[in-house]
């Protein structure tokens, strides 16, 4: 890898630093090839990304970044996990651990704060983006729908009661 490309490199880090909801660390030793092409597919499917870079290029990326805490978990043979959805790269990471024993999460960041390895858990396990917006959806609906019911209910109570006097009157 010449210079250029390592300036390239480095460049493209930086960016997924600045853009990232959020970025996961974790160690990848002794995983095939095969179950490295699934967890890229399962983030990928999340909506996210996974990188594995050099640890001193992508500590040069972190410089002046609001991920840089995570700098002290670049040692050995490490994997980057991440998403522009807060929570989609923790979910990822999270639930590909637990199938494989062999990716062994180190800890991340959101934005400026530093996540250990319980802060990754903890995140992994908040709604996502869609499940929260699906959530707003419905009880922004509920109200309406509540209010249009009560309005139709003195008419359809009125409409019970004349039937109720006809039969009588029958």
């Amino acid at each position: 890898m010449d210079r250029a490309q390592k300036e390239q490199l480095v460049e493209e880090l930086g960016q997924i630093f600045e853009s990232s909801g959020v970025v996961v660390v974790s160690h990848y030793v002794g995983l095939t090839v095969a179950e490295m092409q699934d967890l890229r597919a399962r983030a990928r499917a999340a909506g996210g990304a996974v990188r594995v870079a050099k640890n001193r290029l992508a500590k040069i990326a972190l410089e002046g970044k609001p991920c840089a805490s995570i700098a002290d978990l670049l040692t050995g043979m490490t994997v980057l996990t991440y998403s522009e959805d807060p929570v989609a790269a923790a979910k990822v990471a999270q639930e590909f651990s637990k199938d494989n024993p062999k990716l062994v999460i180190l800890g991340g960041a959101m934005g400026e704060n530093a996540l250990d390895t319980a802060g990754v858990e903890a995140v992994s396990k908040m709604p996502s983006r869609e499940e929260l917006i699906a959530t707003i959806a419905g009880m922004l609906g509920a109200p309406a729908s509540n209010i249009a019911g009560a309005i139709g209910a003195p008419a359809s109570n009125i409409a019970s009661i004349l039937s109720t006097i006809e039969d009588k009157a029958a």
